[in-house]
């Protein structure tokens, strides 16, 4: 076939090949090389760029050890805890991690994803094929670094696309010290978690490790009754006034005036729940997980934001002791974690899902009015309604599953969202939310 060889001719050099390697970039229709092909000028080339010496004018052997390959080998393994193992290719850090496995189907904003708190413990498997190819960049960040253990994704993109892109997705995650695979069959890991549900896993590029090793260290380790919110809330009260950029501004001259003081509890907050609240006209104390309602309340503030985090409510009683003593004082609003805390605080009972939710095209109904958003969510636990006392409401719905998806509780002016209403990265269907947040505390203004 034009343009292939089995093996290189014995008389081939590489001024040969550079030679007609122009020849048939200056004439397109030229589909094959004098006596080499376009394998064998790449395999040449990838042998110069390694920085091993070529010497003019010297025979280069099909089956040569001194050819590079231009391709990289399985050089890692995710191990399940039910035992099965998958041969992947390394791209990040390396080393060998454990964690949680959750599948995501959002098509876009892996960085956001990576940069989410929420993710804490877990490895997150993109169901979509292609990730990379927009690079990374400064403005896309949701926290200050990495929380996730690690990356799956099917196929790695080689090269960069994107106008605002200053690093490759790889040097990203080695700078931060993050794993990700790649080359794995996405497709079967995912059916593999809706069956059986989410599942521990290690990731590990350590060939010293043997595979029982690794499911050791699997069948080892939970994420469930660990508190994952110490970890990622922040040290120390601190200001936050930074709005929606304009360019990415989609609700103009729809946002409140007026002033209102929020105290956002950090339970592992993204940048994006800050940033909608201060472009709707309120002002924002951020305070760590652990901060006193005593303190709080001593700042009266016109409302109180439990925000979303990562793992199991019911391993941060503490969290739930101070959203107890919030509750019916100010109006709050809860958002994913913040939501489970509040249901918790109000009696009621959280519960592990299956395999959860994850990703930026979840169906939700709003039972008020039956409006339907399309809604980005990310949590392993959800309200039993049926738990909850009288007094509370189930306002959204999941309409995959008909999970409780928001509550409120009028007479304690209190309002939560099991999803995102900031989705970062998802639709901007549910940017209402925070509005209503705003007339909760004007109303109580009042």
């Amino acid at each position: 076939m034009a343009g292939t060889v089995s093996k290189f001719c014995p008389t081939t050099t590489f001024e040969n090949i550079k030679e007609s390697r122009l020849k048939s970039l200056r004439n397109p229709n030229m589909l094959q090389f004098s006596g080499t092909s376009a394998m064998q000028y790449r395999l040449l080339c990838t042998k110069e760029s390694s920085h091993q010496k070529l010497k003019a004018g010297s025979t280069i052997y099909a089956g040569s050890m001194d050819v590079e390959r231009p391709w990289k080998t399985s050089d890692a393994r995710l191990v399940l805890e039910d035992g099965s193992i998958w041969r992947a290719k390394s791209f990040g850090a390396t080393g060998t991690q454990v964690g949680e496995v959750v599948f995501n189907t959002s098509l876009t904003g892996y960085q956001e994803i990576l940069t989410d708190p929420s993710y804490a413990g877990q490895f997150v498997l993109m169901t979509n094929p292609h990730i990379g190819n927009t690079g990374v960049n400064p403005d896309d960040e949701e926290s200050s670094q990495c929380f996730l253990g690690g990356l799956i994704i099917r196929s790695l993109s080689i090269c960069t696309s994107n106008w605002r892109c200053t690093e490759t997705l790889g040097d990203y995650l080695a700078k931060r010290n993050i794993m990700g695979i790649y080359d794995v069959d996405t497709r079967a890991i995912t059916r593999r978690l809706r069956q059986d549900g989410s599942l521990i896993g290690v990731l590990s590029t350590d060939d010293s490790r043997t595979d029982e090793d690794l499911l050791e260290m699997a069948k080892n380790w939970n994420i469930v009754g660990v508190d994952l919110i110490t970890g990622v809330s922040c040290d120390a009260p601190y200001e936050w006034s930074e709005k929606t950029d304009s360019e990415w501004e989609f609700k103009r001259g729809q946002h409140s005036t007026g002033e209102y003081h929020v105290i956002a509890y950090d339970f592992g907050i993204k940048h994006n729940i800050l940033r909608r609240l201060t472009s709707y006209g309120c002002k924002i104390t951020v305070v760590p997980s652990t901060w006193p309602a005593s303190e709080t309340l001593k700042l009266k503030p016109d409302g109180v934001l439990f925000s979303n985090g990562p793992g199991d409510p019911a391993a941060v009683p503490y969290a739930v002791e101070t959203v107890k003593d919030i509750i019916g004082k100010v109006p709050v609003f809860g958002i994913c974690m913040g939501h489970q805390l509040i249901g918790q605080a109000l009696g009621g009972k959280t519960f592990k899902m299956k395999f959860g939710h994850h990703g930026g095209n979840h169906p939700v109904c709003d039972l008020r009015n039956g409006r339907v958003d399309i809604s980005a969510q990310n949590h392993n636990y959800a309200v039993d309604p049926a738990s909850l006392p009288e007094g509370a409401e189930v306002t959204h719905i999941n309409l995959n599953d008909n999970s409780c998806a928001g509550l409120a509780f009028p007479k304690l002016k209190l309002m939560s969202l099991q999803y995102h209403p900031e989705s970062s990265p998802g639709p901007h269907d549910s940017d209402l939310a925070f509005g209503e947040f705003i007339e909760l505390m004007k109303t109580n203004k009042v």
